[in-house]
């Protein structure tokens, strides 16, 4: 494995659609090693969002789009109450050398009223943080 930025890369993905756009934009970069994680978000106390079995089986969908597109990386689970946590301490156990994510859209008080992850991403991680660039997207 290289010293390089992208000799190992976490990659976070929500949905299947996600995973498809964030696996796109990462063929258009160099990299060694990619382990995708889905965070399942528990609710700390409060009722979890999704049901687990129904969280499990979106993060498997969502893990089998992005293989559809890149077939070679790693898969995690996480659960955790905070997804740009989970996203971290999955990245320092896997010894990452970067997270590699795609930022996603909404208006800023959608991303006000969600905290949003990205932000916290960018700020809160202990790695370097790569943002994909959304080729797709470009021109619409």
């Amino acid at each position: 494995m290289s010293g390089s930025l992208t000799a190992h890369l976490v990659v976070p993905v929500a949905n299947e659609d996600d995973a498809r756009a964030t696996a796109t934009a990462l063929r258009e970069y160099p990299y060694d090693r990619v382990t995708v994680v889905h965070v399942i978000e528990k609710g700390g106390g409060a009722p979890d969002k999704l049901a687990l079995e129904q969280a499990e089986g979106l993060a498997k969908d969502s893990f089998t789009a992005f293989r559809n597109i890149t077939p070679d990386v790693e898969t995690e689970i996480v659960y955790n109450e905070d997804v740009v946590g989970g996203i971290n301490d999955l990245a320092v156990t896997v010894d990452a050398t970067a997270v590699a994510f795609r930022p996603r859209g909404g208006s800023r008080l959608v991303q006000l009223l969600a905290g949003d992850k990205a932000l916290r991403l960018v700020t809160e991680t202990e790695l370097p943080v790569i943002a994909l660039t959304d080729t797709d997207s470009e021109g619409e």
